[in-house]
């Protein structure tokens, strides 16, 4: 295949993509109160957790709640702040691949899953135990605060019918 037919088969490829859907709704308009508690909500949340662990929470709770807007946000802000794209591509299956992540990480995507999916009612306690055995209690404290932000974001963006593929993340200082 020469140069000129990859890149047509590629245009065409991309033409063949099904259109994009329309958001529902604009919570930042329509709810302006409650979408700036959110975004304060958000900054109470990150402050004093590992930036790369905040990334890896955010794109885990994402793919759990199938948030398409978010996972595109979320991922494109983790490469953007030095993250592995390695990293991210084994998120899905972190429990398989482990060696990707720390000790601490592997604690906190567990909490995470619990946290997101309670089917069961409740964490377990050696989900909790595991997290605290890793993360001191501010840490912890502040860890089950970003999972429970990022969920209510994903139910946002679920909700919303946000659409994905146009974010663009900010400039990272490295």
């Amino acid at each position: 295949m020469t140069t000129s037919e990859a890149v047509h088969t590629a245009a065409a490829t991309t033409d063949d993509r099904l259109p994009e859907h329309t958001p529902r709704l604009d919570v930042a308009k329509l709810a302006p109160d409650f979408y700036k508690a959110m975004v304060r909500l958000e900054a109470a949340a990150r402050r004093d957790i590992d930036p790369a662990l905040y990334h890896l929470i955010k794109i885990r709770a994402s793919q759990i709640n199938h948030c398409a807007f978010c996972l595109d946000m979320h991922t494109k802000d983790a490469i953007a702040a030095g993250e592995s794209v390695e990293r991210i591509i084994q998120l899905g299956a972190w429990a398989e691949s482990q060696h990707f992540y720390t000790a601490k990480e592997v604690a906190a995507l567990e909490l995470t899953e619990a946290v997101t999916v309670l089917t069961d009612g409740f964490v377990p306690d050696a989900v909790y135990e595991k997290a605290a055995l890793h993360l001191d209690e501010t840490e912890l404290a502040q860890v089950i605060a970003a999972i429970t932000v990022i969920n209510a974001w994903n139910r946002l963006g679920v909700s919303a019918r946000l659409v994905p593929g146009h974010y663009v993340p900010a400039a990272h200082t490295h």
